[in-house]
């Protein structure tokens, strides 16, 4: 598990005396600890007091791993993010055009749906129409038959 933390206390015989800050959860997810936890080692971590620290810990009893320098993984998120202007701001406007914009594709979506529903009710009423007009028809031409067989017989 790796944490952001700050040296607290060192010492140049070993051992010191660590804050934890905040967590990775993973990439680059980090939750920040409700409270600062102290974290005491009997490792030489080799850094001064008030120092920032990326720890590794042991998940099962929460020792040191390894520590480095927090400073390049502090100067990778400035160019990663605050560079581009990628701010809390500008994150949350993100999601809330993401948002909109998911609302609007689903409104679409539906109005699609309501439109394809009511072209399938339209072809099965053009469908039930031409099966009646052909009934229709088919019952003129049985009457029209009907009509002229008794003309033809006059007619002779």
């Amino acid at each position: 598990m790796r944490y952001l933390a700050k040296v607290d206390k060192a010492s140049f015989l070993g051992g010191a005396t660590l804050q934890l800050l905040a967590q990775q959860i993973e990439g680059y997810m980090w939750e920040r600890l409700a409270e600062p936890q102290r974290l005491e080692t009997d490792s030489p971590i080799g850094f001064s007091e008030a120092t920032l620290v990326l720890l590794r810990l042991n998940p099962d009893d929460m020792t040191v791993q390894a520590v480095e320098d927090a400073l390049p993984w502090v100067l990778e998120l400035i160019d990663t993010f605050l560079a581009r202007g990628i701010t809390p701001d500008f994150l949350e406007k993100e999601v809330e055009r993401a948002e909109q914009w998911r609302q609007s594709l689903t409104l679409e979506s539906q109005e699609v749906d309501r439109r394809s529903l009511e072209a399938a009710a339209r072809r099965d009423e053009i469908q039930e129409l031409e099966k009646s007009l052909k009934v229709e028809r088919a019952d003129l031409e049985r009457r029209e038959a009907e009509l002229q067989g008794p003309r033809e017989g006059q007619e002779d």
